[in-house]
């Protein structure tokens, strides 16, 4: 599994990768005696484009009535995808004895991420335009990398602050894109919104196991968490339904807004 796991995530060709996550079945995997040590993963595989600049450096393209600042939007959203499948490969990879259902858990995230990357692919390419051929930034990625020593920071701050980000961002962004008459875009959209609740609500569940496992309070070593690995501020509205759907409570809904930037 791990082997597998790892294959997938150093592919470079989207095609690849998507294909060799297929193949992974968990019902095959077995234990090896010597498995090769854990490595850390600095730049998992990727294409050569898009090219990776800074957040700063990206424009910003508020006329999406425009065919290119519309499919500069879906590409930013093609790339978290991309990264979303790489950060759940890794999940698998990297964290080892973690119960059976952990694997079962990352496993579905990144089929479900592969699925949501090939329909903005689509989607980009009905407009023509094609995943690479804008900038995008490595920010989610950066995170995994600080939190690849613990598994128990990579459930705090990826899954419950970075993709989580996206429950509260989609629905304005989907207004805009509504008001455009993107129906396609917004269809993807749902079924962004749909599964994201999901994945953010695994990663709740793998936080909360992990504070139960050491002993430790989730409210106050979130807050450790944040300050240790210098999480990004929080910005723009919650979305309050969505996030109590994928496990977040009233507390940490409220102290979230109270770090708000």
């Amino acid at each position: 599994m791990f082997a597998a796991a790892f294959a997938a995530l150093m592919a470079e060709n989207p095609a690849e990768k998507t294909a060799l996550l297929a193949q992974i079945d968990l019902a095959q995997c077995h234990a090896v005696a010597d498995s090769p040590p854990v490595i850390p993963v600095i730049t998992p595989g990727r294409p050569a484009k898009p090219a990776l600049v800074p957040p700063a450096s990206l424009p910003r393209r508020r006329n999406l009535g425009q065919a290119e600042n519309r499919a500069a939007l879906l590409h930013a959203f093609a790339h978290i995808e991309f990264n979303a499948i790489n950060l759940a490969l890794d999940a698998i990879y990297r964290f080892r004895d973690m119960p059976a259902q952990y694997y079962a858990d990352w496993l579905q995230i990144a089929r479900e991420e592969a699925y949501h990357f090939s329909l903005l692919r689509e989607h980009l390419n009905s407009l023509g335009f094609d995943y690479g051929d804008f900038d995008a930034h490595n920010s989610l990625w950066e995170m995994a990398v600080r939190t690849d020593a613990d598994v128990m920071a990579r459930m705090a701050l990826v899954p419950r602050i970075l993709e989580a980000r996206g429950l509260d961002a989609v629905p304005p962004i989907r207004e805009k894109l509504a008001a455009v008459k993107d129906t396609r875009a917004c269809e993807i959209l749902d079924i962004i919104l749909r599964d994201e609740i999901g994945h953010v609500r695994i990663g709740n569940h793998w936080y909360y196991w992990c504070c139960e496992q050491r002993g430790c309070e989730p409210i106050a070593t979130f807050v450790a968490l944040l300050r240790d690995y210098d999480a990004p501020v929080f910005r723009g509205t919650l979305n309050h339904l969505a996030r109590l759907e994928a496990g977040f409570t009233t507390e940490e809904m409220a102290l979230i807004e109270s770090l708000k930037a």
